[in-house]
């Protein structure tokens, strides 16, 4: 027998096939024998109330199945035996309940938890960055009772261009050697920035004519390699106490005449902090391991980084030839621009995450660029107006640049590249020889084209979900 044989009345036996004890009379029919020993055959058919209480019990875990051996694992795992099955739910096997379970409850797909943005920017670093990249031109006003700056203002500009080529290009290399491991992107900062500085200082001599001025160019140059090496190492802080002779020295400008000896010599004391914090933290890095095995890029992964840095250089250089105050405020606005590179990588992986179909995720990452264009480009138009600059140059020129950065984080270097150098030549052409349409109508122009070829290719390239995967 496959059932089980009940011994008192009132139990299962009573839809069950009876077998009667002989009695001395004849039997009589009765509608339900309930004191019978009864025998229960195997049940015809599964009990769908059973199977409903146990899909009601089990909904939670069974709804996110994808197919019906998922629940097959489960019901395993929660020790149902094959006899218990067939006894208590009158399916012939564990795959026939679990296909029963499966079609019973809906599909339901819980998200998983929201994993933290690992893109999320440091924001008071990033305002420090800023800030930063403008303190250095305290030294001008400084020290200019000491020198003819309108007459060196050449050598400054070559070698500062010389400079900031070069310090584009090793900060590209140093990260790439800094997957190797620190000590490696020590070696190569090490190396890098005093070759700078020395091209920075030889281009600079040219046309200063080999004169005093060079003093100054040299000077210029090492503080740029040295603040290339803290900035690309994250020590900020450092590069901050570094100026603090520099910025107490110009902040009593406006009240105090501080006299020769401090105008030179805070600048000096300035410099000589910052070449000794550079030198501490090189050596702190080169206090490492050595990584063996490590992949050395090639230079040419790092020529269009440097390219970019020229343009770039030329056509800040152009705007500061008619707006001086706007050149500054475009400096302190490349902190928040580089906080809003970090809030378009985050808020593009949100994106991925939101959206199922690569047309949906195209409207939205569009969306994203222009909103992260629009709240870099929007405090510059009433900052512009604040110093008495004009925006109309202003603007497609942060705009330019700003997406220029966003390519070459993704790592496309070489369209940004070719596109400002191409807005740098001829806008600079055109101020050189004087040609139409003019200095300030060929900047705009050329920033403007720029903006718009890089935005497109920026939709383009970044708009599809590979990228941010």
């Amino acid at each position: 027998m496959s059932g089980p044989m009940w011994l008192e009345p009132g139990g299962a036996e009573q839809d069950t096939l009876a077998l009667r004890l002989a009695e001395t009379r004849p039997p009589r029919r009765r509608a339900a024998d309930d004191t019978t020993l009864t025998v229960r055959p195997p049940r015809h058919g599964p009990d769908e109330e059973a199977v409903s209480r146990l899909a009601a019990e089990l909904a939670d875990r069974v709804g996110p199945a994808v197919h019906p051996y998922e629940v097959a694992a489960l019901l395993e795992a929660e020790g149902l035996t094959a006899s218990l099955i067939k006894e208590r739910y009158g399916h012939p096997d564990l795959f026939s309940l679990a296909a029963a379970l499966y079609e019973q409850v809906p599909r339901t797909f819980p998200e998983p938890a929201r994993a933290p943005d690992p893109w999320r920017p440091d924001t008071v670093r990033c305002l420090l960055r800023g800030v930063l990249f403008a303190l250095p031109g305290l030294a001008y006003p400084l020290t200019a009772p000491l020198w003819d700056a309108g007459r060196h203002a050449p050598a400054l500009i070559v070698a500062g261009l010389v400079s900031w080529a070069w310090g584009q290009a090793l900060g590209h290399r140093a990260h790439l050697r800094r997957a190797t491991g620190p000590r490696e992107a020590g070696r190569t900062l090490l190396v890098g920035a005093p070759v700078g500085a020395a091209l920075a200082t030889a281009a600079g001599a040219v046309p200063a004519g080999g004169g005093p001025v060079t003093l100054v160019v040299a000077a210029q140059s090492l503080y740029l390699g040295a603040a290339g090496v803290l900035l690309v190492l994250a020590r900020e802080r450092l590069l901050l106490a570094a100026l603090g002779p520099l910025i107490a020295g110009a902040a009593v400008l406006p009240w105090w005449e501080p006299g020769g000896p401090l105008r030179a010599g805070l600048p000096a004391l300035a410099l000589s902090a910052a070449l000794a914090l550079t030198g501490r933290v090189l050596w702190g890095a080169l206090a490492g391991p050595p990584v063996a095995g490590g992949v050395r890029p090639s230079p040419l992964w790092s020529l269009p980084y440097g390219l970019f840095g020229l343009a770039a250089g030329v056509l800040v250089l152009l705007e500061g030839g008619r707006e001086p105050y706007a050149v500054i405020v475009l400096t302190v606005s490349m902190g928040p621009a580089e906080w809003l590179l970090h809030r378009y990588r985050g808020l593009s992986v949100a994106a991925l995450r939101a959206t199922a179909t690569p047309a949906g995720f195209l409207l939205r990452s569009a969306g994203i660029l222009g909103l992260c264009l629009s709240v870099h480009l929007l405090p510059l138009w009433p900052a512009a107006l604040l110093v008495g600059a004009d925006p109309a140059a202003l603007l497609p020129l942060a705009a330019a640049l700003w997406t220029a950065l966003l390519l070459q984080a993704f790592g496309a270097a070489w369209p940004p590249a070719v596109v400002c150098l191409v807005a740098a030549g001829g806008a600079g052409a055109v101020t050189l020889f004087d040609l139409p349409p003019g200095p300030a109508a060929a900047l705009s122009l050329g920033c403007g084209a720029a903006a718009l070829c890089l935005t497109a290719y920026a939709l383009w390239r970044l708009g599809r979900p590979a990228p941010h995967a």
